[in-house]
């Protein structure tokens, strides 16, 4: 006698029809989330070792900056064609590969022996780590039901914004206490388990199977958009090197940076075009249509340009000019950090049980944002630990709350088989709003200190009784400590003289917070022109 299958649970058998698997979706949202991390954090944990680095290989500092601009252009390369990659390939085959080739290619940095081969291998890194997050993105879409993705974004907010800020503060560790070859091989058992976890509990839903087949022609092959793939590639990676180099080689009084201005703008602007009308494009720019949706990918900019901008700077200015080491600056972005992994999953919550409606947790979220950096653009040399702390704090509070109504509000309005090119878009604007961000903080610094160098100095001559009178006190104080009369008065005027590049250089990066808040604020009335929608809705259906 056969024996009676008992039938499964009604909440597993809708699971199942609905194209989400079966496992626990929490599994695959960490496994995902896992690799993804490691990614984020490689973009920053470098930078405090490049000096290291440069030793250790036997090159000048400029020459290993290359380090960064490599890794930082092969990402900018696939990560828009992330979404076509994944239907080519299959979405978990491509996600393992990419975690595969910048596992061994981690290895490879490693184990560099020359600037060339470390080059080499952050190129393959690049190109490994640029498909982790859209194709994380377009997983958890997949995986959580509509009603259930604020939670997972949640978890997707933590590794985006606490990453990079880990990144520094981990790096400098493990260079002053191991070696700076370290800061790669770290990857490699992250990367191992990953494979596993990944191999293990990640599947393509079965509604990702059917878009697969619509990236084939009716004979079967592969429909290859070849001019879209050329002209993205060529395009993002001069821009890429636009932004990287472009104040290290003087901007546009650089050929090399005007060729790198030329061809970007030139592929970009036709590849604009041609993507628009080719019936299978490698990015869908026609998704951009879609309100919400377009809304969303401001501020996916914004968002990128603010936190790594500000991520960027806060070290920078800290060690630069209070004289704190890499990890004490990394302590001060670590309070923003907590306030985002604790609160991140109460905005979730508030979504998700639809106490504030996501539009208006954004709105909320974006103020305070900008209101954080204005805060900033307030703060002088007296400044102590105790208010760039809180004043990162009340940043990651603004950030705590923004990602996960704007990961909401960008899905609001697509298809489920749109899901996958879209993670593409919102991560290709993340991207570059973080490029320009760096170039940004970069440039003006140094401009805007020029100026207020000009300004103040125009205003403090040499003839200036206080400064004269300041001058002959520490000079009286010099001599009486056994300096000749010469080299007391040269190290007075060269006191005075740092104290004015202090004062300046202070006075450019508050300008850098200034602008940013405005920047934010400015773009934050933008989520009131979005339609309104059902949270936890039906999305509309495929066709």
């Amino acid at each position: 006698m056969a024996t009676a299958v008992a039938p499964l649970p009604q909440k597993a058998t809708q699971r199942a029809a609905s194209g989400f698997p079966t496992i626990n979706p929490w599994v695959v949202a960490l496994t995902v989330t896992l690799a993804t991390f490691m990614e984020l954090l490689d973009t920053s944990i470098a930078n405090v070792s490049l000096p290291y680095i440069a030793g250790g290989l036997g090159r000048s500092f400029d020459e290993v900056t290359w380090i960064l601009t490599t890794y930082l252009v092969a990402n900018a390369v696939v990560l828009p064609m992330s979404a076509w990659l994944s239907r080519v390939f299959g979405r978990k085959n491509y996600y393992m590969a990419c975690v595969a080739l910048f596992t061994i290619t981690s290895f490879f940095c490693g184990i560099a022996p020359t600037l060339g081969f470390m080059l080499m291998a952050r190129v393959l890194q690049g190109i490994g780590g640029g498909g982790l997050a859209p194709v994380e993105q377009a997983i958890l879409v997949d995986t959580f039901p509509p009603a259930k993705r604020a939670t997972a974004f949640a978890l997707y907010t933590v590794a985006i914004v606490t990453a990079p800020a880990i990144g520094p503060v981990l790096g400098g560790w493990i260079t002053d206490n191991y070696n700076w070859r370290w800061v790669f091989l770290i990857n490699i058992p992250i990367g191992i388990l990953s494979l596993f976890l990944t191999n293990r509990f990640v599947h393509d839903p079965p509604s990702f199977a059917e878009e697969r087949k619509s990236a084939r022609s009716a004979n079967g092959k592969l429909r290859v958009d070849g001019v879209g793939i050329a002209l993205i590639g060529l395009g993002s990676a001069a821009l890429e090197v636009l932004l990287d180099r472009g104040q290290i080689d003087d901007w546009f009084g650089s050929p090399f940076i005007c060729w790198m201005f030329g061809i970007g703008i030139t592929c970009l602007g036709i590849a604009i075009f041609w993507e628009l009308h080719h019936p299978d494009p490698v990015i869908e720019l026609r998704l951009l249509k879609v309100r919400n949706f377009a809304i969303s990918n401001i501020f996916y900019f914004v968002f990128g340009f603010g936190l790594f901008a500000s991520t960027t700077m806060i070290p920078q200015m800290l060690q630069s000019l209070y004289g704190y080491r890499a990890i004490d600056a990394g302590l001060v972005l670590g309070p923003g950090a907590l306030v985002i992994t604790l609160l991140a999953p109460v905005g979730a919550q508030l979504v998700q049980r639809g106490i504030i409606h996501p539009r208006i947790l954004l709105f909320g979220a974006v103020m305070v944002v900008g209101i954080s950096f204005i805060h900033y653009s307030h703060f002088n040399l007296q400044t102590d630990y105790g208010h760039y702390a809180l004043a990162r704090g009340l940043q990651g509070l603004g950030y705590a709350f923004f990602f996960v109504p704007l990961s909401v509000l960008s899905y609001s309005q697509l298809r489920p088989d749109q899901n996958n090119k879209a993670s593409s878009l919102t991560n290709f604007f993340r991207n570059w709003g973080g490029s320009f961000g760096i170039a940004f903080v970069t440039t003006m610094s140094e401009r805007r200190q020029n100026f207020h160098q000009v300004r103040v100095g125009s205003n403090l001559p040499s003839s200036s009784p206080f400064l004269q009178q300041a001058v002959q006190q520490t000079t009286a104080y010099l001599q009486s400590h056994g300096f000749s009369h010469a080299d007391a008065v040269k190290a007075a005027y060269l006191r005075y003289y740092d104290q004015l590049g202090a004062q300046t250089r202070l006075l450019a990066f508050m300008d850098c917070f200034f602008v940013i808040g405005v920047i934010t604020l400015v773009a934050a009335p933008l989520v009131l022109l979005s339609k309104n929608f059902k949270v936890g809705g039906k999305a509309p259906a495929a066709h």
